[in-house]
């Protein structure tokens, strides 16, 4: 990849502090870029009318490759069929939008590299739909609810400078900055700790879905936890935000919560993020770094990151 690339653009990763679930029936959810993400390259093919495509790990050891040919980019080859199929229809909506994105007489040549593990769930795939997007000129919402689906608050951190507030108008996302009162204060004493447990976001939706009505007055809680997550100014007024942001979406879609699944001796609190049962918690402790890594890698879990290593 030395040579002079027709395009270069780096989407971040993302994860929803508040309002999983919920955000999909107009929540307001607090959402955050992380200092990890994907990085898209595209040069020139030489070989007319096709696409050929390349997925890198953080190592540099190559996750997927796939050829397309023609505008309707039929699968020509590929690594691992199910991914080439998903990426083929994204690659669709693009051209739906910009009828000129990959025309007959074009050769392009696609590299992506994650720069974190992509069991982390940090967005592998929105990461993917946001550069793509850029480099189509296209609308990545539109993308997004074509494809795979989901609220978009993960599209809405691709290329955010910051913290936002997240939430849908019927179909219509909308974001804002949001200004985060008391955690800048706090941030020593929170941790992102990685349970190892992947979980599948559609899933995690199907599920929710099963289980839950459209319910005004949950959705009202949600937002309003929110908005108390954003004014706390002391890690105690944090972990009552937390506990009852935890307790009423365990209530709600019927699951555990992790903190009583694999932590109820932990002296702080522990959330959920994203897709229940996996990926990331949020972590509060009022003791020391230290102590509070020794737990958890007692607990077999290594990877422990701070407030400032990840947002």
């Amino acid at each position: 990849m030395k040579s002079a690339f027709l395009f270069e653009t780096r989407a971040q990763g993302k994860l929803l502090l508040t309002g999983e679930y919920f955000v999909l029936d107009g929540a307001t959810a607090l959402a955050v870029p992380v200092r990890f993400g994907q990085t898209l390259w595209v040069e020139a093919g030489n070989s007319i009318g096709k696409l050929s495509w390349q997925s890198r790990n953080p190592d540099g050891s190559l996750w997927f490759e796939a050829e397309f040919v023609g505008s309707d980019f039929q699968i020509l080859s590929s690594s691992d069929e199910n991914t080439a199929v998903t990426l083929a229809e994204i690659l669709r909506a693009c051209q739906r939008q910009t009828s000129s994105f990959f025309i007959e007489n074009q050769s392009f040549r696609v590299f992506t590299q994650n720069d974190f593990p992509r069991e982390w769930g940090l967005g592998t795939s929105s990461t993917l739909i946001a550069a793509l997007a850029r480099w189509a000129g296209a609308d990545p919402y539109k993308i997004l609810f074509e494809t795979l689906g989901g609220s978009g608050y993960d599209i809405a951190c691709a290329y955010a400078e910051g913290p936002i507030l997240y939430h849908l108008e019927g179909e219509t996302p909308k974001t804002s900055v949001a200004h985060l009162v008391g955690v800048p204060h706090l941030t020593n004493h929170l941790y992102f700790v990685f349970l190892g447990k992947k979980q599948n976001s559609r899933e995690g939706i199907a599920h929710y879905r099963e289980q839950v009505s459209k319910n005004p007055e949950i959705i009202e809680k949600i937002s309003r936890l929110t908005k108390q997550f954003l004014e706390a100014k002391t890690l105690a007024e944090l972990d009552a935000v937390l506990l009852e942001h935890e307790l009423l979406v365990s209530k709600t879609i019927g699951l555990p919560r992790a903190k009583d699944l694999y932590f109820s001796d932990f002296w702080g609190e522990v959330k959920s993020l994203g897709a229940w049962g996996g990926d990331f918690v949020l972590v509060t402790s009022e003791r020391s770094e230290e102590e509070t890594r020794e737990y958890f890698l007692r607990k077999g879990m290594d990877v422990i990151l701070g407030w400032r290593e990840m947002v």
